[in-house]
């Protein structure tokens, strides 16, 4: 009873106060057990406004994110989606839920391992396949209807544009300081592409991702 309570004060207080006013991607958010996703060590913090801690540095997204980027991507079911950055497999989940066929790039084995056992058994219209890689090495063009980078890009990167089918959308933070802006980009049936600038946040840096010339901590 406690739990289903944080769950819907998160829902509630978190992120339909941020604009995510979709009843089916609360539903979603609602149907995905986020503590579930989350490190025992950690799991006190499963609804809470941060990003929680995860294996080899990295950190789950803010579930007022998460939930934007749902409500942005706005799936109808069936869609083919490349999710680079797997984390826990919470975001993974959440698209499987909505009707993705979920393929997920980690680049950490341990992390990726966390994932897999995470997702195991989990009910969705169809498995996430989650696959250890480097994000940074897709060269495939016109193969997904999705793709979602659940870490951010310091410069835009083409690539991951050139992975879309024309009517695809594409889901990508990109800045080299804070704020970056989160933005989806929509490949039409000619190829050509529009940006739309979504909001302001910061996430972490996709690994390996290109910094522009003057970048330094």
């Amino acid at each position: 009873m406690l739990t289903e309570l944080a769950r819907e004060q998160m829902i509630e207080q978190q992120v339909r106060a941020w604009d995510v006013l979709d009843e089916h991607i609360l539903e979603v958010l609602r149907a995905v057990p986020r503590e579930r996703f989350v490190p025992q060590r950690w799991r006190e913090l499963s609804f809470a406004d941060c990003e929680i801690p995860l294996p080899c540095g990295k950190r789950m997204l803010r579930p007022m994110l998460v939930g934007r980027l749902l409500q942005a991507l706005a799936l109808r079911g069936g869609e083919r989606v490349l999710e680079v950055g797997t984390g826990s497999g919470y975001v993974s989940a959440c698209l499987a839920r909505l009707g993705g066929q979920v393929s997920s790039i980690e680049i950490h084995p341990e992390v990726a391992e966390l994932a897999r056992a995470n997702l195991q058994g989990f009910a969705a219209t169809a498995p996430v396949q989650v696959v250890t890689g480097d994000g940074m090495d897709i060269e495939e063009s016109s193969r997904y209807d999705i793709v979602v980078l659940t870490a951010s890009l310091p410069v835009y990167d083409p690539r991951f544009e050139r992975a879309l089918c024309p009517g695809g959308r594409l889901f990508v933070v990109v800045g080299a300081a804070s704020p970056q802006q989160a933005c989806l980009v929509r490949k039409g049936a000619d190829s050509d592409s529009a940006s739309e600038p979504l909001f302001e946040t910061q996430i972490e840096f996709l690994e390996g991702a290109p910094k522009p010339a003057a970048f330094g901590f």
